[in-house]
């Protein structure tokens, strides 16, 4: 089974592309990292519990105010919902304290999203799915990517353009705002040249600058050359055997962990010539 590993920036065009892969003509199922990410943060869980213990003291509009409709103990008796704007002033931006901030959070959530993650991987493979999207926003930045058959980032090459969507779509933030979050972020550019070093049928980018009509078409030719390089009697192979679809999988891994390794060596280097 292909994990294809989705990611790109804010208002860079990644939803609708994870919207077109789970619809048809591909149906694939889809593991949306951001609706993981929700759910292990709910009211009475262990994320929960956690983001309230180091940000409650600090950050008074942390949960959602109690009102008529919101019970001060949530509705579920396990305390109310947390406010995810006020957080989100919290850890999106460049400097340090919410860069600290940030971390703190990714360190509670993610760990819980790839558990998860594993559990859905696990079921979509015995149901003999050929290819699995994990839709993820901070794919390299979480080194999940070492997991992935294929990284497909979706891209625009022009930085306003990302902030003219992002302002038209979530009206309610603040330029600032708008623009903490582009800068919280890995620039999408950056991201795409590191799926292209992946090399051919391991790494697509999709620019989107254009329509949707112009990223519809690029993705389809995208996924006509996945599917020839990974054709249906592969996936059944690999269900068949378990012991072959570890082996492979296995094999992956470690090809990423090189890549990732030569990626690194080129910031390392462009870094020196920076210096």
């Amino acid at each position: 089974m292909l994990l294809i590993g989705l990611t790109g920036s804010i208002a860079t065009g990644k939803s609708t592309v994870s919207s077109l892969l789970s619809s048809p003509p591909y149906s694939l199922p889809l593991i949306d990292a951001d609706i993981l990410a929700r759910k292990v943060v709910e009211p009475g869980t262990r994320g929960y519990n956690a983001i309230v213990r180091y940000f409650g003291p600090t950050t008074p509009d942390l949960l959602v105010p109690s009102s008529e409709t919101m019970p001060e103990n949530g509705p579920n008796g396990k305390g109310r919902p947390l406010n995810r704007p006020a957080l989100g002033k919290r850890v999106f931006g460049d400097s340090e304290e919410r860069k600290k901030d940030r971390g703190v959070l990714n360190a509670i959530v993610h760990p819980a999203v790839r558990l998860e993650m594993v559990k859905m991987v696990l079921k979509f493979y015995l149901q003999g799915y050929w290819a699995v999207v994990l839709d993820v926003p901070l794919l390299f930045e979480s080194k999940l990517d070492r997991f992935t058959g294929v990284t497909m980032v979706v891209a625009v090459r022009d930085p306003a353009i990302q902030m003219e969507r992002l302002t038209a779509r979530d009206s309610h933030l603040s330029r600032e705002d708008a623009e903490n979050r582009v800068r919280s972020q890995t620039d999408v550019r950056l991201k795409a040249r590191r799926s292209e070093v992946r090399g051919a049928g391991k790494g697509v980018v999709l620019w989107n600058d254009g329509s949707r009509d112009e990223l519809k078409a690029k993705l389809d030719a995208a996924m006509v050359e996945l599917k020839q390089k990974n054709p249906r009697w592969w996936s059944v192979l690999l269900l068949a055997c378990p012991p072959l679809a570890i082996a492979v999988a296995g094999w992956q891994f470690w090809q990423n962990v090189r890549i990732n390794r030569r990626w690194a060596a080129v910031e390392e280097e462009e870094a020196k010539k920076l210096a």
